[in-house]
């Protein structure tokens, strides 16, 4: 078992003035569960017991307000792109060159992109990073339409100018009798 650590008396001032003003069920719990060991005295395990909480829950909470302080009572959202390498920002600007290029050439070349992302990044990273990067900076792959090798675009020309009105019932839609 870890030692036992006591709360100063400015901590469980902290603790009873969030317990007072929590604004969401998630802070009221974190705070009681604090105030429950600093005023109390009372373990992890009645601790979570009592507030219904798991027991690896209660000692999270207790470690990461005595490594952070008070900032962990209030609701901060643990979302968003917490493995990015570059900030959305750093992207743009990294992707700069690349679109002053791609505006006088009118081509992009992804597989350049990924070799300088690699050495900005200072490691090899798949290449769905680089096709995620510039999604999220607003490109988009825009290819050419397919087209048989084969086609005859004079045949289609004139299919089009003769099979107009040789159709019967080309316009609406009858029931077979």
């Amino acid at each position: 078992m870890g030692r036992k650590v006591e709360f100063s008396a400015k901590q469980r001032g902290e603790i009873a003035v969030a317990v007072k003003s929590a604004k969401s069920k998630e802070e009221y719990q974190r705070a009681l569960c604090l105030c429950l060991r600093a005023g109390e005295g009372l373990a992890a395990r009645q601790i979570a017991q009592m507030l219904g909480m798991s027991f690896g829950g209660v000692r999270n909470i207790h470690s990461r307000y005595l490594k952070h302080g008070e900032s962990i009572l209030t609701n901060v959202s643990i979302g968003g792109r917490l493995h990015a390498n570059m900030s959305r920002e750093e992207e743009k600007d990294f992707l700069a060159p690349f679109e002053k290029a791609a505006a006088d050439s009118g081509i992009l070349v992804v597989s350049d992109i990924h070799k300088a992302y690699e050495r900005r990044v200072g490691y090899k990273v798949p290449a769905s990073t680089v096709y995620r990067l510039l999604a999220r900076q607003g490109w988009r792959k825009v290819a050419p339409r397919q087209s048989h090798p084969k086609t005859d675009v004079k045949a289609q020309e004139a299919f089009k100018k003769t099979s107009q009105g040789n159709c019967v019932n080309s316009k609406r839609w009858t029931k077979n009798r």
